[in-house]
């Protein structure tokens, strides 16, 4: 079998920890969270609710696995109004998860993967109208699974907060 972490961090991932799938929480308040649409997704594209799935979907799709892996992209920021920054991590973050997920497919490795964030592969997403352009690269973030990640991350022993001058994106992947 394919050594996933050091996967993981040849694709750039800072993190890449083990991670129980039995400790996952599917919350309907992380999903409201998704609802009050500050990240102006809400409704606007396949990865978010309420296209991604209800939580009891994800949940049964969770529990087909046994091992679990928490992977993060972790950068610096001059300070936590560094909006720039954020979003250059975040687009960091989703080139490694891209990487990684690829190179699993090409090893036939069966997988459930959670994404940080919404899906950003399309200037503007078809969603409603249209079937999702790339659905080989459509992953719902953890959030949208209703997964509260400072939790995932406690719960499993990995650091979620780095300090004031970094900024991290965390994404995981289940699988058997």
């Amino acid at each position: 079998m394919i050594d996933l972490k050091a996967l993981a961090h040849s694709c750039g991932f800072y993190t890449a920890a083990d991670m129980d799938p039995k400790t996952l929480k599917f919350m309907s308040d992380v999903r409201s969270m998704c609802a009050a649409d500050r990240c102006r997704s809400y409704g606007k594209s396949w990865s978010c609710p309420p296209a991604c799935g209800e939580l009891e979907y994800w949940e049964e799709k969770a529990s087909h696995y046994s091992k679990g892996l928490i992977l993060q992209t972790v950068g610096d920021r001059e300070d936590s109004y560094d909006f720039e920054a954020m979003m250059e991590v975040s687009e960091e973050n989703k080139r490694q998860f891209l990487a990684f997920t690829d190179a699993l497919k090409k090893e036939g490795l069966d997988f459930l993967a959670m994404s940080a964030g919404a899906c950003t592969i399309c200037p503007q997403c078809t969603y409603p109208d249209a079937p999702c352009r790339f659905p080989e690269k459509l992953y719902p973030s953890m959030e949208a699974c209703g997964l509260f990640v400072s939790g995932v991350c406690k719960d499993n022993g990995v650091p979620y907060y780095y300090g004031e001058e970094k900024i991290a994106y965390t994404c995981c992947l289940l699988y058997n």
